[in-house]
């Protein structure tokens, strides 16, 4: 239970770092694509602001069907295309920090048990509850890691 509890807490530390990496970001930069398939650093951070939901609907999921099936996540055609551009950022973050103080709280409930139930995976070999809320920490450290490069970008 103590990777379940170091992940707990770094995934309550995330938000005041990755909302404070966006608060960087010159306002003229924030919703510049390095390129015209790529993000800029509002799609990414608009983008972490949703996936708390659906990892929680997956967990309720695996916790109550006895052969859960998990289906990959991508990011839509729409999303590709720069919907994401429209987005309010501040509701975003909102929503992020509202999300994931839910999570915690959710997660802190699970026993060793329910943190070591499985489920099979549309791309993954094997899957489990702790698993999936790694992968979302390494998932929104991607994100974030991307919006580090764009803030720090030279050539803009």
């Amino acid at each position: 239970m103590a990777d379940a509890s170091t992940l707990i807490t770094t995934l309550q530390s995330a938000p005041p770092i990755i909302i404070g990496l966006v608060r960087e970001i010159p306002p003229q930069n924030l919703k510049r694509r390095p390129s015209p398939t790529k993000w800029s650093a509002h799609e990414h951070a608009c983008h972490i602001s949703t996936a708390d939901a659906a990892y929680l609907s997956r967990l309720e999921l695996m916790l109550s069907d006895p052969e859960p099936y998990i289906k990959s996540m991508l990011p839509s055609a729409d999303e590709e295309a720069g919907s994401l551009l429209n987005a309010d950022l501040d509701e975003a973050l909102d929503l992020y920090v509202r999300e994931r103080a839910r999570l915690v709280v959710r997660l802190r409930e699970l026993s060793e048990g329910d943190w070591q139930r499985t489920a099979r995976h549309e791309g993954y070999g094997h899957y489990s509850v702790f698993i999936m809320f790694r992968d979302l920490l390494l998932h929104e450290m991607l994100h974030t890691y991307r919006m580090q490069e764009l803030m720090l970008k030279k050539a803009w």
